[in-house]
């Protein structure tokens, strides 16, 4: 894992070389200055050498000049090489969601991507930054201490060797029981996003049915999931600190006797003493910025597990780069096609159909028949169990994902616009299209002519989700967008049903005469829409229950004739 981040730095490793060096240089200062002021107090004070003071009152002037200098270009490079990295890590993860599989981010939920593209990404930025820092700087700043005292006074390194284990052991058993609290503590962070994205996403609905009480009890009972679990963990944690001073003050304890003794018997000096202390309070707060540094690492361990989890899943679909890049044709065809989105669970079972290209058909069946997943595989938004789906008479598997991609364009049930113009969002089907492109397209979806109504028409302000426009102006600019890039085959998934009859049978008009070389399949509700297709394919339970014309259907067909009296003759009646 370690070796896998280390190679999210790349550009920034000049900072993070620079960082850790700069930390020895502050270091060496640091220790310096207790060594010359004993000197300053053993020689130039004692003696009343009052030019060798001034010497050396300089030089430590000048010592503590550099030690601030290499701290805040240590600072400075730290943070650069952070941010750069977290940076980096974004990208990576960000990407690596764009490759994966509709099954891929079902796995995950996109609460929980979210979480783990920010506060997951920021937590590991955080301990990244301190190992550069104070992982290179407290243990160096730890062993000049303990050299300088060595030299200054031998039996008082004792002191520390008695300690070390100490803190080492109290530390340890701190971080094993707190991981497994903090990994609960970021899952719990998921639930909070989901439930806030939820939320905000269906506002208009909670308001409109005053479901805000309810909405507000879900959250607090998120929030204090999260709020339970850092405690629990932030109360183990919370021990290192009274145990690290406790440590601290036995250890001056030990120093003040040991050396008290010592310069009784003639073997320190005053100054040594006194700069003994200094290197006390390093060695101890070395020892602090390790415990801090653990404790960092506890919290960034966990979120550094759940961004790896992201970053070795591998797509379930390859994307195949080197792949077909030109569909011959709208021609598709299913041969013994079975699929499942969990193993034992066919949602589709030894599906066979062939639909020649420039067709329009219409396939319908009740809600869980299948319909969605059947023009899902078409567009490669799954892959097959089993058998095979064939479009322009080769698998789609052999084709370059994207060039495979651009030749379907598929209109969901859910109705996607992005913040932005009309224009801008109209272009995401193809970035050239020119304007008069732009407005064939909408004459076709029956899009123009509400745009042209509008003040500023196509240029017009798109809300986030589009929530500024109607259902049924969503639908139309969403096939509007389709349209543009020019496909071999249009699937549109019931992407009519917010439409009224009378434009639903204008789109279909100018489908069948404006585009006749593009194939349409069309997923419906309404036997109006379909019933003018050159094929009708009525499925059932994951089965392909019959395919024919309306007549032929409406004539043996007792589900379809069914539906054709609800809908049909019961309007008429």
């Amino acid at each position: 894992m370690l070796k896998d981040f280390a190679s999210r730095i790349r550009e920034y490793k000049k900072e993070s070389i620079l960082t850790p060096l700069l930390m020895i240089g502050e270091v060496f200062m640091e220790v310096l200055i207790p060594a010359l002021m004993a000197q300053v107090i053993d020689v130039g004070v004692s003696q009343g050498d009052i030019g060798y003071t001034v010497k050396m009152s300089i030089i430590l002037v000048l010592c503590a000049f550099f030690s601030m200098f290499f701290g805040v270009m240590g600072a400075k490079t730290a943070s650069v090489a952070s941010s750069g990295f977290a940076r980096n890590l974004r990208h990576d993860l960000y990407y690596k969601i764009e490759d994966f599989s509709f099954s891929n981010i079902d796995r995950f939920s996109t609460s929980s991507l979210i979480t783990r593209l920010t506060t997951d990404v920021q937590n590991v930025q955080m301990a990244f930054q301190m190992v550069i820092r104070m992982f290179v700087r407290s243990p160096i700043m730890f062993i000049f201490a303990i050299i300088m005292v060595a030299r200054n006074g031998g039996s008082l390194t004792f002191v520390y060797i008695v300690a070390i284990p100490v803190l080492a052991i109290g530390i340890f058993l701190m971080m094993s029981k707190a991981h497994p609290r903090f990994e609960r503590a970021f899952k719990s962070y998921d639930g909070l996003n989901r439930v806030v994205g939820e939320n905000l996403n269906g506002i208009r609905t909670v308001k409109a049915y005053v479901r805000e009480d309810e909405e507000t009890e879900k959250f607090d009972k998120a929030a204090s999931e999260i709020y339970d679990n850092f405690v629990s963990a932030q109360k183990i944690m919370a021990l290192s600190q009274p145990m690290m001073s406790s440590v601290m003050y036995l250890c001056i304890l030990a120093v003040c006797f040991i050396g008290a003794h010592l310069i009784n018997i003639g073997h320190m000096t005053t100054g040594q003493l006194m700069s003994i202390f200094t290197y006390n309070a390093q060695i101890l707060m070395s020892l602090i910025m390790i415990g801090m540094f653990m404790v960092m690492v506890t919290i960034a361990r966990a979120s550094a597990e759940r961004i790896m989890e992201v970053l070795e899943t591998k797509p379930d679909m390859d994307i195949n780069e080197n792949g077909l890049k030109e569909v011959k044709d709208g021609s598709i065809e299913f041969e013994h096609v079975n699929f499942a989105y969990k193993k034992g669970s066919d949602v589709l079972e030894d599906i066979n159909l062939k639909i020649d290209s420039g067709m329009m058909v219409g396939i319908l069946g009740p809600t869980g028949s299948g319909k969605s997943t059947l023009i899902s595989l078409i567009a490669r938004l799954y892959d097959v169990e089993s058998g095979s789906v064939r479009v322009g008479g080769v698998d789609v598997r052999k084709y370059n994902l994207k060039a495979l991609r651009d030749e379907v364009s598929v209109v969901l049930q859910k109705n996607q616009l992005f913040t932005g113009s009309v224009k801008d969002n109209l272009r995401w089907g193809n970035k050239d299209a020119t304007d008069e492109e732009i407005i064939k397209a909408c004459k076709i979806a029956a899009a123009d002519s509400f745009i042209s109504t509008m003040k500023e028409g196509y240029d017009s302000h798109v809300e986030q989700g589009g929530t500024n426009f109607s259902g049924g102006q969503r639908q139309r600019l969403c096939i509007a967008r389709a349209l543009l890039k020019h496909p071999k085959i249009l699937i549109m998934d019931d992407s009519t049903s917010a439409v009224d009859t009378a434009t639903d049978s204008q789109i279909r008009a100018a489908l069948r005469n404006d585009v006749k070389d593009l194939t349409k399949i069309i997923i419906a509700q309404r036997i109006s829409s379909v019933q003018e297709a050159d094929i009708i394919i009525m499925m059932n339970d994951g089965h392909i229950e019959d395919v024919g014309t309306h007549d032929e259907l409406l004539a043996r067909n007792k589900n379809y004739q069914g539906l054709y009296n609800t809908q049909v003759k019961a309007k008429e009646a």
